[in-house]
């Protein structure tokens, strides 16, 4: 009988089997002890079996085998003679010799093939860097290049909005540097904005992912001029953050909502290029702009 430990009493079969090389029918097996993974890793029990083979003969067949190939008949003039070997190692490179000539006669055509595919794709990349980009066009090409898309985006705005009870009658769309100015105005306006500004970021927030997930486009909302004046409110705000900021080398906003921390993340990116400004989330989940040396995030 022989004891065998494992992690699972699976390997311990495992390693069982090996050893005396049968299946687990052809075995007795005896379970000593059963794995336990303990607590956090702590006091941790390894599976322990004692196994023996039901037959005697099951232990003598690891040894036997290989004494079964060295006395094969045919194995043993190759171990009395390796310069046959040798022989026919060299043999075989001689008769391989012409079947490794025969794409030499090929490797010119398929030389010239990859020599011209790199020359076209070469060439292809080299053009490629020469090609203007849509931001060296002047304003009134990108005007006239995206009108078809600020007319689709209207029409469908218009759709959007003439589904609710506010009267809007006027909603007009500019797309520049990837950026959908979308201006909308009429006598409910200033309930489309809603109190305190929760109506103006519910509708941008839906036209936002709107325009990002089919355009790719970002968005500038004006409602009834709310976004100058909010843009106004922000810039008299930042005044003591701009100062502390240059006396110190670092600062962070109040809590801002909605449009408010957008607005106020490009104001101080502007005043501050050289520094590394960006919105940051509270535990409670309010956000707010933190103004930074770049090695001091």
């Amino acid at each position: 009988m022989e004891k065998f430990e494992a992690k699972t009493l699976e390997a311990a079969y495992a390693l069982a089997t090996r050893r005396f090389d049968c299946s687990l029918t052809e075995l007795d097996c005896e379970i000593i002890q059963h794995p336990s993974s303990g607590l956090l890793g702590l006091f941790a029990k390894q599976a322990i079996i004692v196994v023996a083979p039901k037959h005697a003969g099951a232990t003598a067949e690891p040894e036997q085998r290989p004494v079964k190939k060295a006395t094969s008949p045919i194995n043993k003039p190759r171990e009395l003679k390796p310069e046959a070997h040798k022989s026919v190692v060299s043999a075989q490179s001689k008769i391989d010799k012409p079947k490794a000539s025969k794409p030499k006669v090929e490797k010119p055509k398929a030389d010239k093939h990859t020599v011209a595919q790199e020359t076209v794709l070469g060439s292809f990349f080299d053009e490629e860097r020469d090609v203007p980009t849509p931001q060296a066009l002047s304003d009134e090409q990108q005007v006239l290049s995206t009108a078809p898309l600020q007319e689709e985006i209207e029409k469908e705005l218009g759709t959007l909005i003439g589904c609710s009870c506010f009267d809007i009658d006027v909603v007009e769309v500019d797309v520049i540097d990837n950026t959908a100015y979308i201006f909308i105005d009429g006598e409910d306006a200033a309930l489309l904005i809603g109190k305190e500004g929760y109506r103006y970021n519910a509708l941008s927030y839906l036209i936002s992912n709107w325009l990002k997930n089919k355009y790719s486009l970002y968005i500038k909302l004006e409602i009834a001029q709310f976004l100058a004046s909010q843009q106004e409110m922000i810039r008299s705000y930042m005044v003591p953050v701009i100062e502390h900021v240059e006396q110190e080398g670092w600062g962070r906003t109040r809590a801002l909502d909605g449009i408010l921390v957008q607005i106020a993340l490009e104001q101080l990116r502007e005043e501050f290029p050289n520094k590394y400004v960006a919105i940051k989330r509270a535990r409670n989940g309010e956000r707010y702009v933190l103004i930074n040396e770049f090695n001091k995030r």
